[in-house]
């Protein structure tokens, strides 16, 4: 098991250390259909066809962790092949932290913070929630580890985030969540 986590960092720098490059490269994906839900404003049965980034842009619950993928400057790496399975937070989930702290986050020389906790929020892989078991731990790009755990019939991330919405994207699923998940402090 150890192996498959060095082996998802490895994967994970590899598509960081190539977001500077300017092309986008084509993903074909067979078309799965997303059901709506909560979270999944502006999300059209096409989905599927999208890359994260382009899924998220199209979502008007989704405009604060847009603005901020593009201040960090993580659109083409988000863009890539992939597989990623991103746990992406509402605006709601945003404005539920302390005030003036995603303001903060978006200046330029908190550049760095800002791609720290962004990337807490990518795991390399496609995971469905079906995959999820309770008490996994996964890898995520920043290198920290977030936990799932799975009781009556809802998924929660590190026990403060639940999954309240998944969309499937071309490289990868998103899962929209309902707090803003903060790496612990290095």
């Amino acid at each position: 098991m150890k192996k498959v986590f060095n082996f998802t960092l490895l994967a994970a720098v590899l598509v960081l250390s190539s977001c500077n490059n300017n092309t986008t490269p084509v993903v074909q994906s067979e078309s799965t259909e997303a059901s709506p839900a909560a979270g999944q404003s502006a999300v059209q049965d096409n989905e599927s066809a999208k890359d994260v980034v382009k899924v998220a842009a199209s979502s008007k619950d989704h405009t604060t962790l847009v603005a901020a993928v593009k201040q960090a400057q993580l659109v083409d790496a988000l863009s890539n092949a992939g597989p990623f399975t991103v746990f992406a937070p509402t605006n709601a989930a945003f404005e539920k932290l302390p005030k003036g702290t995603v303001e903060d986050l978006m200046k330029p020389e908190n550049k760095e913070k800002l791609q720290d906790i962004l990337q807490y929020h990518v795991y390399v892989g496609s995971l469905n929630t079906d995959l999820m078991q309770d008490g996994q731990t996964l890898n995520e790009v920043n290198g920290g580890n977030i936990t799932i755990s799975k009781k009556d019939g809802k998924v929660m991330i590190n026990n403060s985030a639940t999954i309240i919405a998944s969309i499937p994207a071309s490289n990868g699923i998103i899962h929209v969540i309902d707090a803003v998940l903060l790496p612990p402090a290095k």
